[in-house]
């Protein structure tokens, strides 16, 4: 995979990949979430991510959503814990258009007060909607349960009290502390040339910005397995389990993701998914995840049951991790799961707005990114001894958090 990687004379990095395609991916990823905001700061992060549509020095709202869309492409954005993105995707010939329209929104806003007091109503709509949803809303409390106070346990959004009270120069001061230059990547997926993305990209993006030290993040404190059980009127219980895991430069990451592919990934012969709804029927969604992040990580288990079978349900999921604390993959388990993980990494590179965006996470990251074939050799040179180390590791029950909403 070549990759066209580059500075610009502002501390800013970009990469770009060719690709023979007429539809072109671009993003801003910056290295700031919500993990990042101060205690009188809950929901700033995201709050930035919509403001930076509602108006800039040179553009009103309307004209940032059509100067895109008009010619058939679409800009959107999200925020996480640690990063906020804004990205786009549009036909080829519209490259120095998005580019441009990237840097508006993003260091030219004018986050108009008025425009502030509207967007606070959406993102507490936002807010509501996740709130009819449990299945959404108990992943955001699991997070508190394994953080507790620290801001990696607050949920992204922020809550109604937080938001009211969020100002303008609160906005300008968290940009002014995270938006540097060693923060920011640009990444781009597209039929252009690296030397004509390295263009665009120095026309719009190559202008003085003060480089300051980013802000040195506070690792979370000791892990203390919580448990809570909260009433809610819904049809079925919601249920979460989960621990601490690995952050994104441990050592064991590569094995903790194929470790969580087989047990609860998205492939319908996943271990939980055989065991908790094909063979018992207790459930209709039931699935494992592993998040990794800049200095810890997290391992969780959601499933939706009766409320009735919630108990049953929690020992067959003890059953399957006990499995892979107790006995060695197989050979030909171990070579299957290789081709299972290589696979969906290989087809997620074949989306290109998804290559964008980790090509991009893994230069702002790590500062280099790693080709297919040696990822796959990671992968291949992982044994059944390393397996079971890390399953006794992260699997241990008596170290796992639970939630439950009934």
């Amino acid at each position: 995979m070549e990759l066209y990687i580059g500075e610009l004379s502002n501390g800013i990095r970009f990469i770009h990949k060719q690709v023979n395609s007429p539809v072109a991916h671009c993003g801003v990823i910056i290295n700031a979430g919500s993990r990042d905001e101060r205690d009188d700061e809950h929901g700033l992060a995201h709050l930035i991510e919509h403001m930076v549509f509602k108006g800039t020095k040179r553009r009103k709202a309307y004209h940032i959503f059509s100067r895109l869309e008009d010619v058939g492409g679409e800009m959107n954005a999200y925020t996480t814990k640690e990063e906020t993105c804004v990205h786009a995707a549009f036909l080829t010939r519209y490259y120095g258009r998005a580019v441009e329209l990237l840097s508006d929104v993003l260091f030219n806003s004018v986050f108009d007060s008025k425009e502030l007091v509207k967007e606070m109503d959406v993102v507490l709509d936002e807010i509501n909607s996740y709130k009819d949803s449990p299945s959404e809303q108990i992943m955001d409390d699991f997070d508190e349960l394994i953080f507790h106070d620290h801001p990696m346990g607050r949920n992204i959004l922020g809550d109604e009290n937080t938001l009211k009270g969020l100002s303008r120069d609160q906005i300008l001061e968290f940009i002014k502390r995270n938006y540097v230059p060693q923060n920011i990547v640009i990444s781009s997926v597209g039929n252009i040339s690296g030397e004509r993305f390295k263009s665009i990209v120095s026309k719009y993006f190559d202008f003085e910005i003060e480089d300051r030290s980013p802000v040195e993040r506070i690792e979370p404190g000791v892990y203390i397995p919580s448990k809570k059980v909260v009433s809610r009127n819904t049809y079925q219980a919601h249920c979460m389990i989960g621990a601490r895991a690995y952050h994104i430069k441990h050592q064991d990451k590569m094995v903790m993701y194929m470790l969580n592919n087989l047990l609860g990934g998205p492939a319908l012969n996943s271990r939980l998914n055989m065991s908790v709804r094909e063979k018992n029927g207790l459930a209709y969604s039931v699935e494992s995840s592993f998040q990794p992040f800049s200095d810890t990580g997290i391992f969780t288990i959601y499933l939706g049951t009766d409320k009735e079978m919630v108990d049953r349900a929690l020992r067959v999921v003890k059953r399957e991790l006990d499995r892979f604390r107790e006995k060695k993959l197989g050979v030909l388990q171990l070579s299957k799961a290789k081709k299972q993980l290589v696979g969906y990494l290989t087809m997620s590179a074949e989306n290109h707005e998804s290559l964008m965006l980790s090509i991009g996470k893994s230069l702002l990251f790590y500062g280099k990114v790693d080709p297919l074939s040696k990822v796959y050799d990671k992968i291949d040179v992982i044994t059944s001894e390393q397996i079971i180390d890390v399953a006794n590791d992260v699997f241990e029950w008596d170290k796992m958090s639970k939630l439950v909403f009934e």
